[in-house]
């Protein structure tokens, strides 16, 4: 629970005194950095989340939406900080993910279809990606090369292929990626 030097920290911070908020901020910073070792993240990133997490706090505290503490203000701004920490490592895992599975083929021409790499030439993962995406109906080959290849972000795909909505697209890339992840997946071992 909140502790008396909390509470008046507290108070000061609701009543918006910058002195408190660079307190709390310089007070929790170690804390929090040596909480966040246990993460794959570098440097960089884990001071983002921090800075991501104190302005979570000073945002909730000026809105009103944190009104009264139930834990220490250490505690409370951990806690935001563990999730800011979750989010990018969802991402950051999902983006490698996405990648490492269709970079398997490096430097192949914008038509994909025109498969003249030499077979010899690819790994067996790449000869998988290969023989898949190849299976891949039309419109899943092309949102998959837009987006990977020709590295257009979702609403330039969504102009390109006159989709209706972002939402769309991104569902639609989705149940393409995974497609092609379960076909790989479930392949034949050589």
């Amino acid at each position: 629970m909140e502790n008396h030097s909390d509470t008046s920290l507290f108070d000061a911070l609701k009543k918006g005194s910058e002195s408190a908020f660079k307190k709390v901020y310089e007070d929790n910073r170690e804390l929090f950095l040596n909480f966040a070792k246990r993460y794959s993240l570098a440097d960089e990133e884990v001071l983002d989340a921090y800075q991501d997490a104190y302005v979570a706090l000073y945002e909730n505290i000026q809105n009103g939406k944190l009104v009264t503490l139930n834990s220490s203000l250490s505690t409370y701004l951990i806690s935001i900080g563990k999730y800011k920490i979750m989010e990018r490592l969802r991402k950051k895992s999902k983006h490698t993910n996405n990648e490492l599975l269709l970079s398997r083929i490096e430097e192949v021409d914008a038509e994909i279809e025109e498969f003249d790499i030499d077979s010899e030439q690819l790994s067996p993962e790449q000869k998988l990606l290969r023989t898949y995406f190849g299976k891949l109906g039309e419109k899943c080959k092309q949102i998959l090369k837009l987006f990977y290849y020709q590295r257009y972000n979702i609403k330039e795909i969504m102009t390109e292929g006159n989709y209706n909505s972002e939402n769309v697209v991104k569902s639609q890339k989705s149940r393409c990626l995974k497609t092609l992840k379960e076909a790989i997946n479930n392949a034949p071992k050589i």
